[in-house]
């Protein structure tokens, strides 16, 4: 199938290629804009995606993060013209490339696509996988552009094998190189880590961050996983049924979420229901404030659980801090923290609290709690309920 880009071995191939030594970089690309205006798609009844709108700046990696089913991957799709939309443009660089009046085909769009299973050809080699996508090139240029950028993910030695050898962070960077070897201006990936095991994930992460640092490509990734979004993202685009919901750096969206839907994407919280009066809401460590809510309504208060800090009491008295009273009801071991259940002074429910491993405190362990207001966030009751 891919016979037509060798003439010899590749293993002489590999040596004419790099024999003039020095790091291996990936080849740059010219960045290009990637835009959703108005983009709807439906499945039947089903709204996969509602009139979404949004921008990717040109050299930018934008994580799209969300629930199973929330429309991340159709989004993903759209853009890559697998799926046409039915409603609203996709433009890439200005240019159409879905609408009402054009569609372009997915290999006239200058885009790469990885998919999350990795999708390589178990009969073609290494070499003949990455070099897939350069049949328009001559074979002379076509296995040099495929080494150079198997030499850049490390895996030049592998040129001759078959992907079955591989591991899965290995074929992992075989699909990466592949997907980059042709230079796309836009580069769309579908979990492309989900499949790894969480030792090698982070460092997969890091390889591939630098990877689309050096190619300058646009990239879109999709996940389900908070951390990934903040690791790899410029920007995070949280999305639920099938619309936007807040986008912005990490930092924004964990300190001020837009809802509670995204509040509970990025960190483990307490959720206490209270009443508000005069602008702000009424807690056992004093008033916080409830901008919008009027006087009388319901709301839910928000209290991170690492944001709680803990003291023990000590049974002859040393150790004491301000703070409510509390009792440990249950600890749990986690590695380089400890998760904490208390019930403490004031609240009908028992809090978790997250701290350091060190801490002396055990189930039954009498302790102070101290929580600053401003690491309090209060939204309307309705908000994210239903999530």
């Amino acid at each position: 199938m891919a016979n037509w880009l060798f003439n010899k071995s590749s293993n002489d191939a590999v040596s004419n290629v790099l024999s003039e030594g020095g790091p291996v970089r990936a080849g740059a690309t010219f960045a290009a804009e990637l835009r959703f205006e108005e983009v709807s798609k439906n499945y039947g009844e089903r709204a996969a995606l509602a009139g979404l709108s949004l921008d990717i700046a040109p050299g930018e990696v934008l994580c799209l993060l969300g629930p199973s089913g929330c429309g991340k991957t159709t989004l993903l799709r759209v853009a890559a013209g697998i799926e046409r939309p039915d409603g609203g443009r996709v433009l890439i660089n200005g240019r159409e490339v879905a609408g009402p009046e054009r569609f372009v085909q997915p290999e006239a769009r200058g885009v790469g696509l990885m998919f999350q299973d990795f999708a390589l050809f178990p009969h073609l080699t290494i070499l003949e996988n990455v070099a897939f996508g350069l049949k328009a090139l001559p074979r002379a240029e076509a296995r040099r552009e495929a080494l150079t950028v198997l030499a850049r993910v490390g895996l030049e030695r592998y040129a001759e094998q078959y992907p079955h050898i591989l591991s899965g962070g290995q074929q992992q960077r075989v699909a990466l190189a592949r997907a980059i070897v042709p230079r796309p201006a836009v580069m769309l990936m579908d979990e492309p880590f989900s499949g790894l095991d969480v030792q090698l994930r982070e460092s997969m992460q890091q390889e591939t961050l630098a990877l689309l640092r050096e190619t300058r490509a646009t990239t879109m990734i999709v996940t389900h996983d908070p951390e990934e979004a903040m690791r790899l993202g410029d920007r995070i685009a949280v999305m639920r049924a099938g619309r936007l919901v807040q986008v912005g750096r990490a930092e924004d969206l964990y300190h001020r979420p837009a809802e509670l839907f995204v509040a509970r994407l990025f960190s483990e919280i307490n959720e206490i229901d209270v009443k508000v009066a005069a602008g702000r809401a009424a807690t056992p460590f004093g008033p916080v404030a409830a901008p919008g809510l009027g006087d009388g309504e319901r709301a839910t208060l928000c209290i991170r659980e690492r944001s709680v800090g803990l003291t023990a009491v000590r049974a002859n008295g040393g150790g004491e801090a301000q703070g409510l009273a509390g009792r440990v009801r249950d600890a749990r071991f986690l590695g380089d923290a400890m998760r904490l259940e208390v019930v403490v002074e004031g609240f009908e429910a028992p809090l978790n609290v997250r701290t350091r491993v060190g801490h002396d405190v055990a189930r039954g362990s009498e302790v102070r709690l101290c929580i600053d207001p401003s690491d309090v966030i209060v939204f309307p009751s309705s908000n994210g309920k239903d999530t």
